[in-house]
């Protein structure tokens, strides 16, 4: 049987470990910072990410996969006699789920040993479709069942986020429906969550320690009792708090597997420095 492989992109941003382990090949997608283009995860790290965007009067922007990257990354995997699952982030945060597509469409004669799924989120939630299909994968599935797998994982996954403030995703043209809490009291901080692949507005809390405590009770309710549950805490410059909010859901989700990674640079150039998200997956062996 032919094995399959996996390719996702750098906003998922799995711990190095992982990626090994699984041989889950990661596609970056770009920051656009000053003149200079830098791959997510290759050319510039969170740390040093953050850390340049406190002192930067300058914003970075963003660049999606491009047709040409995704066909060269496809074509050197089936290169290697494998069949190939492409999770990407949401198509409605990004236009790489759709520069996978055409990057099929060009390649007619290899086009079925290709699936390609949408996570309809990123970071972390789309992390562990990631790597429910590679475990799949691993353990002798085919592709089209590695493609149903991964789908099931996307259904059970959510991720709800508080940001400290709703600049960044303004100015990045990713705000979705959190637009109406524009223009509100600044000392707001809104739980956000992704919804069918866009940004919500879930809840307006007045403080920050608040609102992630509030973070951790709406993943809770998200949950609903499912179990095995797999939950990771991601953050922007944030790793004390992010590590905080880690150990209380362990308490009272009882989660079989936990991460605690950042947010990739292209993420973070929408979410912004202090933001805390709690990616899980439920129901899903």
């Amino acid at each position: 049987m032919t094995k399959t492989a996996i390719l996702t992109d750098s906003t998922a941003y799995l711990p190095p470990e992982l990626l090994k382990k699984y041989s889950i090949r990661v596609i970056p997608l770009t920051v656009i910072w000053e003149g200079e283009t830098l791959r997510d995860g290759v050319d510039i790290q969170p740390d040093d990410f953050y850390k340049r965007l406190e002192k930067s009067k300058v914003m970075p922007t963003t660049s999606q996969i491009t047709v040409m990257e995704m066909e060269a990354a496809f074509k050197n995997i089936l290169e290697e006699g494998v069949n190939l699952l492409g999770i990407f982030l949401s198509s409605k945060f990004s236009g790489t789920m759709e520069a996978a597509l055409k990057a099929r469409e060009g390649m007619p004669t290899a086009a079925s040993r290709i699936a390609i799924v949408d996570s309809l989120t990123t970071t972390m939630a789309m992390g562990w479709q990631v790597l429910t299909a590679a475990r799949a994968a691993e353990a002798g599935e085919n592709l089209e069942n590695c493609r149903k797998i991964t789908e099931h994982a996307r259904e059970n996954s959510g991720v709800l986020f508080v940001v400290e403030t709703l600049e960044y995703l303004r100015r990045g043209g990713r705000i979705g429906g959190a637009q109406a809490l524009l223009g509100t009291a600044l000392n707001i901080k809104p739980v956000l969550e992704m919804q069918d692949g866009r940004i919500e507005s879930v809840e307006k809390i007045r403080t920050k320690s608040k609102a992630t405590q509030r973070l951790l009770e709406l993943t809770v309710e998200r949950i609903a009792g499912r179990k095995p549950v797999r939950v990771a805490a991601v953050y922007a410059n944030a790793e004390a708090e992010a590590m905080a909010l880690l150990e209380e859901a362990k308490k009272v989700l009882n989660p079989v597997e936990t991460l605690c990674c950042p947010l990739s640079p292209v993420i973070g150039t929408h979410a912004g420095p202090g933001t805390i998200a709690l990616p899980y997956m439920a129901g899903v062996e």
